[in-house]
């Protein structure tokens, strides 16, 4: 399953992403809000849960945005099984899936232009973990959760 949630920084991008993800890769994203624009909402009100209902599947992901990325980042990194990665370029996405198995993109909705984005969500999802020396030290990192 794939979700998305965002703060005001990140709404219109959000908007955008699940309009794309739907009409050019036939991807559903669950949109775990928020549902309308408020500039005093916070982020952790939506990227907590985002990062519960991800950590509880194997094969779920996540996007989260807010203005620069790193809020959400620190907010989603709190849940056990969580590994938030900033989405800053397209390099960016794909190392983190494939070196650190990244389940959660975070993206900065003041940073990107739609077109980057979608370029690194794309890369995000058609990604995958390579394991080996990677699952290694992935392993060590989820020994600190236990």
């Amino acid at each position: 399953m794939l979700y998305i949630a965002t703060d005001h920084g990140g709404f219109q991008l959000k908007k955008y992403l699940i309009r794309y993800l739907k009409t050019q890769l036939k991807k559903k994203a669950v949109d775990l809000g928020p549902k309308k624009y408020d500039k005093d909402d916070d982020y952790p009100d939506y990227i907590i849960p985002l990062a519960r209902k991800v950590a509880k599947g194997k094969n779920n992901q996540g996007i989260v945005i807010c203005r620069m990325g790193n809020g959400t980042n620190i907010a989603a990194n709190k849940i056990k099984g969580i590994r938030a990665i900033i989405g800053y370029s397209i390099e960016a996405a794909e190392y983190g899936r494939r070196d650190n198995n990244g389940n959660v993109l975070c993206l900065g909705g003041d940073v990107l232009s739609n077109e980057h984005a979608v370029a690194i969500v794309k890369k995000f999802l058609e990604s995958g973990f390579d394991g080996g020396r990677h699952a290694r030290r992935m392993n060590k990192i989820a020994a600190i959760e236990k």
